[in-house]
């Protein structure tokens, strides 16, 4: 019968790459360990791992189980602290799965908020590039709830929060930071301060400057969302951000695209989210509906 543990020991070995490590990380002997992921494999049927002269490699079969196993744990890690909460233990933890630019964005304010109405109640964040990573780890039962674009086919609630506005932004010097509106395709000619392949704000520019006729020329790419703004105020070329994450001190020239581009955001969960969740939801519909009527007043 397969069990926790084991479960606990393969996520191990796969995360570190290591029998020896993972052995380290939980404090047990490589035997033991060895033997439970053997028992966890008779318990499957087939082999799980595969043993590669300096690492492991996950068989077909590992690979259809080590989702499952992280729910698992997710679960029953879920189920302690209710069980905590319920004996007075402590008071719980939210946890939020979420992308990069959405903690940079509407995220902080919505938190503070939060914190006042629910001091002791603990916050995790789970932060991803991208909404398909995102949508995989909640499958996999990584968070209580996940902030981000609408995914697509979600097997279970979603709840609309609204939508953001995106901004581009240029040095302060630009010969294009004229007015306060641009089309893009008066920037078709310039290059770009672009997002690394995989990051989800990669997706919104190549698609926003395909719809307006072109594809974007690249001066740099950037991993970090924060930094994009940043680079292109320092007059590497313009940039197309969430305009709520520059700070009101933005020493560059911020232009709102004509025809306007935004993204709907959503909150979801597997299931009917618990009160906690329900009411950070709530709490955060409100916050980005204020925030966004603040930012397009500036």
């Amino acid at each position: 019968m397969t069990t926790l543990r084991q479960l606990e020991y393969l996520v191990a070995v796969v995360d570190t790459g290591s029998f020896t490590k993972a052995a380290e990380q939980l404090h047990v002997t490589q035997p033991a360990l060895s033997h439970q992921i053997r028992a966890l494999e008779r318990s499957a049927g087939g082999r799980l791992l595969e043993r590669l002269p300096r690492s492991i490699r996950l068989t077909a079969t590992g690979r259809a189980m080590l989702p499952h196993a992280r729910a698992a744990l997710a679960d029953a890690y879920r189920a302690q602290c209710a069980a905590r909460q319920a004996a007075g233990l402590e008071v719980g933890e939210l946890q939020i799965g979420t992308l990069y630019s959405i903690t940079l964005g509407i995220l902080p304010a919505a938190l503070r908020r939060w914190r006042q109405s629910y001091p002791e109640v603990g916050i995790r964040l789970f932060e991803h590039r991208h909404t398909d990573e995102l949508v995989e780890a909640m499958y996999a039962g990584q968070a209580d709830l996940a902030i981000g674009p609408e995914p697509t086919d979600w097997q279970g609630t979603v709840h609309p929060l609204g939508t953001e506005d995106f901004v581009v932004v240029l040095a302060s010097d630009d010969p294009a930071a004229v007015g306060d509106t641009v089309n893009l395709t008066d920037l078709a000619h310039r290059s770009w301060v672009h997002y690394t392949a995989g990051h989800g704000l990669s997706d919104v520019l190549d698609i926003a400057c395909a719809q307006a006729g072109f594809e974007p020329l690249v001066a740099v790419r950037t991993e970090q969302t924060a930094a994009a703004p940043a680079l292109a105020a320092a007059g590497l070329g313009p940039a197309l951000v969430p305009a709520n994450i520059l700070p009101t001190s933005y020493d560059g020239h911020v232009l709102r695209p004509n025809p306007p581009i935004t993204r709907a955001l959503t909150a979801y969960t597997r299931g009917t989210p618990d009160p906690l969740a329900a009411a950070f939801i709530d709490l955060l519909a409100q916050s980005i509906t204020a925030d966004r009527s603040s930012v397009r007043s500036r």
